[in-house]
């Protein structure tokens, strides 16, 4: 099997990079910048708007996991660009290869798309991807986490100092980010069982957490049991965000584009839309995997 993989130097694109390596397939991935040579790995420099860099990381290739977007920003324009955009050169090239085989890692996001940019964009992708002639699945993953990532990261620093706020009232499913690639990679050889499917993954726990019991979570797995997860109401959220956009500029992390999708009460993944048993199961518990994911924040020197 050899693979086209876009965000392959992210935070999901690593940890999918890793599973096609320990998997032994052929991978060529698309890279802003250069990168340390791994066995079994092509780097092809270039970028989604870049049509000879596209044409070059799919030759040879059979099957397209494509990952890389933009998730977060303090300009919402930019999510058409590289969220919608980019999927649709992603989706010529492919064609144009006569790569048939293509795997669109979405949002849960993309199921309301009226209440931010991000999930709007996301939806739009979708639709081009379903529109093409291609044997596409897509994969709408929850809040992904694990080591490397630098957003629910946050929340796991904010646990250390003892309290963890999070959004009011709602549940939201999860998924530890080892599992997610395992079901990237474990979808591609599957095409008469998956193709022209949308799939929900989470970990364990179908009914998904209670924002409150996700916080205390995160504490316990920091070893700070006694932390606080208080609910923080709408308006404190858009204060929050603002205050992080004048503080940290583009590197924002609460944008007022993320607390519309935050005051959502349902981020829990749809049971008839989970990936089939015979093909995936998760492994990491929330427990487990969060605890996993601080103790990897610990040895990094991130806590």
């Amino acid at each position: 099997m050899s693979v086209a993989i876009t965000g392959a130097t992210g935070f999901v694109g690593s940890a999918v990079l890793e599973v096609a390596r320990h998997k032994r397939s052929e991978v060529r991935a698309l890279t802003r910048r250069p990168q340390t040579d791994q066995p079994g790995v092509t780097w092809v420099k270039g970028t989604l708007d870049d049509k000879s860099a596209l044409h070059e990381l799919m030759r040879g290739t059979n099957a397209v996991i494509h990952i890389a977007g933009l998730t977060n920003t303090p300009n919402p324009a930019r999510f058409e660009a590289a969220n919608v955009a980019g999927t649709a050169n992603m989706i010529a090239a492919a064609r144009a290869a006569g790569v048939r085989r293509f795997v669109f890692v979405s949002s849960l996001s993309a199921r309301e798309p009226e209440l931010s940019a991000y999930g709007a964009s996301k939806a739009r992708a979708e639709e081009l991807v379903k529109a093409s002639d291609l044997d596409w699945t897509i994969v709408r993953p929850p809040a992904v986490y694990g080591p490397r990532d630098a957003d629910m990261f946050e929340l796991f620093r904010a646990a250390k100092y003892g309290i963890v706020p999070v959004p009011p009232e709602g549940r939201t499913s999860i998924i530890h980010v080892e599992d997610l690639a395992r079901l990237l990679i474990a979808l591609i050889p599957y095409s008469h069982m998956v193709a022209g499917q949308v799939f929900e993954p989470w970990d364990d726990n179908a009914f998904g957490y209670e924002h409150s019991e996700l916080g205390k979570m995160i504490a316990e797995a920091v070893g700070n049991p006694n932390a606080i997860a208080p609910k923080l109401p709408a308006g404190i959220l858009h204060l929050a965000a603002r205050a992080d956009q004048a503080i940290r500029g583009p590197m924002a992390k609460l944008t007022p584009d993320r607390v519309g999708y935050m005051l959502h009460p349902d981020w829990v993944c749809d049971m008839k839309k989970a990936p089939p048993i015979s093909l995936w199961q998760a492994v990491w518990s929330g427990e487990d995997g969060l605890k996993m994911t601080a103790e990897w924040y610990k040895a990094e020197g991130w806590l």
